[in-house]
Order: structure tokens, then sequence, then C-alpha cells
């Protein structure tokens, strides 16, 4: 039984490669190859950014009549994620680089072309030293001082290294760290200070509090009874003599006719007419069928404004009584 893993081939003595046909393939032959993004670029056709080291299933080609000191220039395809568009570029052996060729342009090459305009003006240097000796000389001279600043500006960084050398970090850091507690201690203690001027205070409007309700719970004292004036009597006399000086001011004396007394009619009774046919019965003492009469009639000249004031002086009378 022949093995499974066979690495080494078996030919026979009359085996002649010559006699192998060859297959006869086109040069530009293009072959489908995995790779990554050389460079960040940017589609033309709808912006989107494709970015460094994204992967692509890409066509490979050989570029024709291009080449650098023999070695082949690979041409590559590839399509934008977004639109499909179809975006190419090639190697360059001669900077080790890639070029963007079409369908996109390249992103964040400004260090290339930092290094391009460098050769650039290098190239110009030499080419004009060649050609002019004076020119050599000033080169040199600007080359020498440019060496004398870099030197003293060397020697001022070491300077201050060294005297930055002397310094002691962990101390300072020690001190700073002794300074932030002692600034913690201090603000701790002010806050109890404060906390507890905050509970006195609130004790003290407690108590102040508790004494006023404990005010107000307690019962008034009795008032002493108020004693009678003896003297009283003397004030209200002279009040009810004004108020007779005020009734007579108003409806007039109550011993004389008033000029309002006219308005008043007496309303004839029955008993003074059988007075005005009689006149002995009416007399006073007289006896009618064996009575004694009854008290004398009323005046008919008497008013009845007038009888109205005796009577409120009676009313006053007693009051003051």
């Amino acid at each position: 039984m022949s093995e499974r893993k066979v690495l080494n081939k078996y030919y026979p003595p009359d085996f002649d490669p010559s006699k192998i046909p060859k297959l006869k393939l086109p040069k530009d032959r293009q072959y489908v190859v995995r790779l990554m993004a050389p460079f960040n670029m940017r589609c033309k056709t709808c912006g989107e950014y494709i970015y460094k080291g994204k992967k692509f299933n890409a066509r490979k080609e050989t570029v024709q009549n291009e080449a650098y000191l023999g070695l082949p220039i690979f041409r590559f395809y590839i399509k934008c994620t977004r639109c499909l568009a179809e975006i190419t570029f090639k190697t360059d052996p001669e900077n080790t680089d890639y070029t963007m060729e079409h369908g996109a342009t390249r992103n964040f090459q400004a260090e290339k072309l930092l290094e391009e305009e460098e050769k650039r003006v290098q190239k110009e240097r030499e080419d004009e030293e060649l050609n002019n000796p004076m020119k050599v000389l000033e080169n040199r001279t600007k080359d020498s001082k440019l060496e004398m600043e870099v030197l003293e500006n060397l020697q001022e960084l070491k300077d201050l290294n060294q005297r930055q050398a002397h310094v002691d970090f962990e101390a300072m850091l020690r001190q700073h760290r002794l300074s932030e507690e002692e600034r913690q201690k201090q603000e701790q203690e002010e806050d109890e200070r404060e906390t507890a001027a905050l509970v006195e205070e609130s004790r003290k409007r407690r108590l102040l509090e508790d004494s006023d309700s404990e005010e107000e719970d307690a019962p008034a004292p009795p008032r002493p009874a108020l004693r009678p004036n003896p003297t009283a009597i003397l004030d209200e006399a002279p009040k009810a003599k004004r108020k007779a000086e005020s009734w007579e001011r108003s409806v007039g004396t109550l011993g004389s006719r008033p000029q309002l007394s006219g308005l008043v009619v007496v309303k004839k009774t029955d008993l003074d007419q059988s007075a005005r046919r009689d006149p002995a019965a009416s007399a006073p003492g007289a006896v009618h069928n064996g009575k004694a009469a009854g008290p004398a009639a009323r005046a008919p000249g008497a008013s009845s404004l007038s009888q109205l004031g005796v009577y409120s002086d009676s009313d006053d009378s007693s009051g003051s009584n």
C-alpha cells in the first residue's frame, strides 16, 4: 500500500519534460486575488470613504510597457463598497508605495508630499552647487551657523535637566499630600462647628416656643370687682336736665300751649256729651243714682303732646331714683 502523503513523485526512465505541452496564456491576463486597501481613499462617484486595511476581492494584471529596473508593475481593480464604481491603483517600486490611478482620491498623504518636497529641494541644491563654487561656500557657512545654534539649544536643555535633577519630586508630592490632608481636616472642623451652631440655635428656638406655649396655656388672673362710685349720682342729674332741655327745644314747654298742639284734635266721648246736658251730674262729689261720680273728666284744653312730655319726665325721674 502506497503512502497517503507523498512528496516525491515517480519519474519513469523514459520521461522527457520537453514533450509536456505548455499553455499559451495572454500576457495581460487578469487574476482574482484577495488584498487590503493600501491607503485611505475616497470614492469620486459617491464620496464614500474607504479606509486603509479594508479587504477586497480584486483583479490583478501586469502593466504593459512599464517596469522599474526590470521589476514588473501590477495594476489592481476594486469596487466601491457603496456605489460599486471601479477604482484602480498600481504599484510604485521606486518609492516602495502605491499610486492612485482612477476612480478615487488618496487621503492623508501630507507626509509623502513633505518627503517629495525635501527631495526636490535637495536635488536643486546639489545642481546649484555643482555649477557655482561660491554657492557651495555660502551653504557651508549657513550649515555651520545652524549647527552652532543647535548645539547651544542642546546645552540649554542639558542645563535645565541638571537643575531639575536636584529637585526632589517625592518630597514635593509628600508636601502636597500633607497640605491636602490639612485642608480637608480644616474643612471638616468648620463643618462640625457650623453643625453644632445650627443645633444650638434650633434648641434655643424650641425652648422659646415651649415657654411661649406654657404662658398661653396658663389661666389669666381674676380681675378685681369694680366698686360703685358714690358720686356717680351727681353726674346723672345734669344728664336728666340736659335731656329735658333738648326736649323743650324740640317740642316746646310742657306748661304752655305750643303751636303744634292745635294739630291734635281731642276725640269727644259719650261722657263729655252727657256732662254738657247735665252739668250738675258732672260736678265733683255729685251722686248719680245713689253712687258717687267718677273722677273728673280731662280738660278739653289739655294736649296729647303735653301728656307725652309728662310721661317722659316721670320716666326720667324714676331712672334717676
